[in-house]
């Protein structure tokens, strides 16, 4: 991932500072000296950076803070804060509005990904309830219109284009307008790609502009152009009212940074991030959130809702019963497996838990444990209902896992792994044992039943020590239990 360099360098410039056992200006100047260099190698640009070290230089004077401060708390307040102003145009984006058509149009350089993000943003859209449409205004680029056609088909999403007319007004217009007959209440047009240099293509786009009357200007961002986005995100500001910033290709080993410190050239929030070539590798960009996971503090409310979109609410009861009687087995397993291919990379969903980032998890080693989880549910796909329902490690003798093997195309050797990863589950499963189910309303129940004591237990050691012990383990269950979004996982709530 893109920023995972760029959030274990200034993760490990904090983690440092709070190690140390007198916070003064020399331990301060070092840890935002750390950070400045990380910036300016995610490729930020300069005056942002030294806008940020000198605003946090005058929040956090060491002299005027008095013996009784937490000056590590302070500081680390400071930066956050910093970091999201930094990204934050302190405006919304333009909100839109189900049952009323709301029209999108989609700018950006060529090559930026801004096709495929169209459909993705359409998708999206479409899974949250909206009906979106597709026109593509793309006259411009030979295979424009076949690359729309072929993504909205697989997405099964409405798309207008034409092969015969070269005009991208007259197309952008009567797509509009076809789609608004069909009570579509989300139109996307996606235009032309474009440099700053060239005037005419600019002329085009702010025809096409003026013609449709968009609620909405969204421009893309390639994350790989570096620091010459500032200077091309102000181009288009100037041409066409920018409203709405999504960055692409934050998968790759670009550094990222410039295309996120474009906000300040185009004055508008980035909304959405693209972070694979699938359509649901795009996700929500909410500054907070986004900031927190850099500084490795983690997003509780992304993980949650991550777990709200897999997690089906009636089961989400009875995932907590299990859970309390320690009774684990294979078909358990399974289904938390499916879920974990749910909700999307594994290092994105790594970078959401709390001393955590996604620098953890080692570069390759993302699609080698998707593989792996693929492999062992192919293995169950071949067993008896009796087999996956029992909790009798017993059950499983060599004529079985011979049966297993054949009928999933694998070898036992692989069989007998997938068992000994589930004995070990079972036995962090059975440590759960006695854990009381909170009533319906009771927020705080949670965080009372699962104390740290339990949870220590639980945690693989250097889980635990990533944390930061025992006393990061009790603030971090301190924060599970003021959070109203955790009891929804388990169909607590109110």
């Amino acid at each position: 991932m893109v920023l995972a360099q760029l959030g274990g360098s200034i993760s490990r410039a904090i983690q440092q500072m709070s190690n140390a056992t007198v916070i003064d200006e020399k331990v301060l100047n070092e840890c935002l000296n750390e950070i400045t260099r990380a910036l300016l190698q995610a490729d930020v640009q300069f005056k942002l950076v030294r806008d940020m070290q000198a605003n946090i230089k005058k929040i956090v004077n060491l002299d005027d803070l008095a013996a009784g401060h937490n000056k590590r708390k302070i500081i680390q307040q400071a930066i956050f804060n910093e970091l999201c102003k930094m990204l934050d145009p302190g405006k919304p984006s333009f909100t839109l509005k189900k049952g009323k058509p709301s029209v999108v149009m989609f700018v950006g350089l060529q090559g930026s990904g801004k096709t495929t993000t169209c459909t993705k943003y359409a998708y999206y859209h479409q899974k949250k309830g909206w009906k979106p449409a597709l026109v593509c205004a793309d006259t411009f680029r030979a295979g424009a219109f076949d690359q729309l056609k072929q993504n909205a088909t697989k997405a099964k999403i409405p798309f207008y284009g034409s092969y015969m007319e070269s005009d991208p007004v007259k197309i952008a217009v009567e797509g509009v307008e076809r789609f608004k007959k069909e009570n579509c209440d989300l139109i996307i047009v996606d235009t032309s790609g474009r440099h700053k240099q060239e005037a005419a293509l600019f002329e085009e786009m702010r025809q096409v502009s003026e013609a449709t009357n968009p609620d909405l200007v969204i421009f893309v961002m390639d994350s790989s152009i570096g620091q010459a986005a500032f200077d091309q995100a102000q181009a288009f500001k100037q041409s066409v009212s920018v409203g709405a910033v999504i960055v692409t290709k934050m998968d790759g080993h670009a550094k990222g940074g410039g295309a996120l410190s474009a906000v300040a050239a185009t004055k508008s929030p980035v909304i959405f991030i693209g972070t694979g070539e699938h359509m649901d590798e795009f996700e929500v960009f909410d500054v907070k959130p986004f900031v927190s996971r850099l500084l490795g503090m983690g997003d509780w409310s992304g993980f949650m809702d991550k777990i709200h979109e897999v997690v089906p609410m009636d089961q989400q009861p009875e995932l907590l019963q299990k859970l309390s009687e320690g009774n684990f087995t294979l078909r358990i397993m399974y289904d938390q497996f499916q879920n974990i291919l749910k909700m999307g990379p594994i290092s994105q969903v790594f970078s959401m838990l709390p001393g955590f980032s996604a620098e953890l998890m080692p570069k390759g080693r993302e699609k080698e444990s998707q593989a792996k989880i693929k492999r062992y549910m192919t293995m169950m796909d071949s067993m008896t209902d009796e087999e996956l329902d029992s909790s009798n490690p017993k059950l499983m003798n060599e004529s079985r896992m011979m049966r297993i093997a054949r009928g999933s195309g694998r070898h036992v050797k692989e069989v007998n792994e997938m068992l000994e990863e589930y004995k070990r589950l079972a036995k962090v499963w059975s440590k759960m044992k006695g854990l009381k189910i909170p009533k319906k309303g009771q927020m705080s129940a949670l965080s009372s039943n699962m104390n740290a004591q339990h949870m220590s237990k639980v945690l693989p050691p250097q889980m635990l020590k990533q944390i930061g012990g025992m006393g990061g383990l009790q603030s971090l269950m301190k924060q599970i239990g003021s959070t109203k979004d955790m009891m929804g996982m388990f169909g607590g709530g109110e």
